[in-house]
């Protein structure tokens, strides 16, 4: 069941509406057309409370002046990319360089997560599906663009979140959803309790700057090995050089995958609630942020957010990928469009 309220206008007079997705088990996910953001996410525990599990705003002003990203959908471009460049079919192209000359995210003020989408609701598979047009340069990207991204909840527990991609040109394509989890509730402090696995053998390590070097070094015998279930607490703090550079785990992990297609590569235990979120994807990595930098302030009913109160599996092509050509490339075209599907389920 759909249902459609107002979530107020944009400063510059936009009407934008939150769009409430739910499933027969009592689920329920709350979407917006403004940056096509996951604003809640209620979940149901085995003691019939409902949870809200993840950070972010009432107000759709909060939204447009944050910095956090929370539940917004990235793009075109997420993560990082070197120098704020990259070349394709022997055009170099620059973009915006926002984070220490390199490219963080597209653009923090006029990326994905902060314009306004067309919405399409479709009762029969119990969906909304943003859709967004990209003209020739924009944001310094090649091609004449279009997106989309549909929500879907389902009755086995599932946020469902389906990209697509066209392009007249051969571009970068590399979507993601940069919601903060918190399985014990938005508003009950820290996750640091909570454990994480991620089915990642190796990780693309980094330089200052988070920039990946190329080298995919082995997790085994590292904080960085997730493959078991281990507390965000027992290792997030280690004077581990890779760790120390992003102040915690921030870093991409690279998926041992079994097939081309959509398969679990994450698992989220909550600490208290009993939640469990498993991820799956068919993408080839997957960003692990522990919440290191989220600022003391204000979120949803008046919950005091911090650091490490909510994490991060973002789903993704690799950081910097257009510029390294042993990753898996993030290009897309007329002659390649783009569809990759992430699911979060809750158990």
């Amino acid at each position: 069941m759909i249902t459609v309220k107002e979530f107020g206008k944009t400063k510059d007079g936009k009407e934008v509406s939150l769009y409430s997705i739910k499933n027969s088990m009592g689920m329920q996910a709350d979407v917006t057309d403004f940056g096509a953001i996951l604003v809640n996410l209620f979940v149901p525990t085995a003691g019939g409370d409902k949870l809200d599990v993840v950070l972010g705003y009432d107000k759709l002003s909060d939204y447009e002046t944050s910095g956090s990203c929370f539940g917004a959908t990235i793009g075109p471009s997420a993560n990082r990319i070197k120098g704020a460049k990259f070349t394709i079919n022997g055009t170099e192209y620059s973009i915006l360089a926002n984070e220490n000359g390199n490219n963080l995210h597209s653009d923090g003020e006029h990326g994905f997560h902060k314009v306004v989408w067309d919405a399409r609701v479709n009762d029969d598979e119990n969906s909304v599906t943003f859709s967004l047009k990209q003209e020739d340069g924009a944001l310094g990207f090649p091609g004449n663009r279009t997106f989309t991204v549909t929500y879907k909840v389902t009755d086995d527990g599932e946020v469902a979140i389906i990209y697509t991609g066209a392009s007249d040109k051969d571009t970068v394509m590399n979507l993601t959803n940069h919601s903060y989890f918190n399985l014990d509730g938005h508003d009950s402090g820290s996750m640091e309790e909570s454990t994480v696995m991620i089915k990642a053998d190796r990780y693309t390590e980094i330089v200052p700057g988070a920039i990946p070097t190329g080298n995919l070094p082995e997790v085994a015998g590292t904080p960085m090995d997730l493959t078991s279930p281990h507390k965000v607490s027992e290792h997030c703090d280690d004077a581990f050089e890779q760790l120390v550079l992003t102040s915690g785990y921030d870093h991409n992990y690279v998926i041992s995958k079994e097939t081309d297609g959509v398969e679990k590569v994450a698992e989220v235990m909550a600490a208290k609630s009993g939640i469990i979120m498993e991820v799956y994807t068919d993408l080839p990595g997957i960003q692990f942020y522990a919440g290191n930098f989220i600022d003391t302030h204000t979120g949803k009913g008046g919950a005091s957010y911090a650091r490490r109160m909510g994490l991060c599996l973002e789903t993704q092509y690799f950081p910097n990928a257009i510029n390294e050509p042993a990753f898996e490339s993030p290009v897309f075209g007329p002659n390649k469009p783009y569809n990759t599907t992430t699911i979060y389920k809750f158990i």
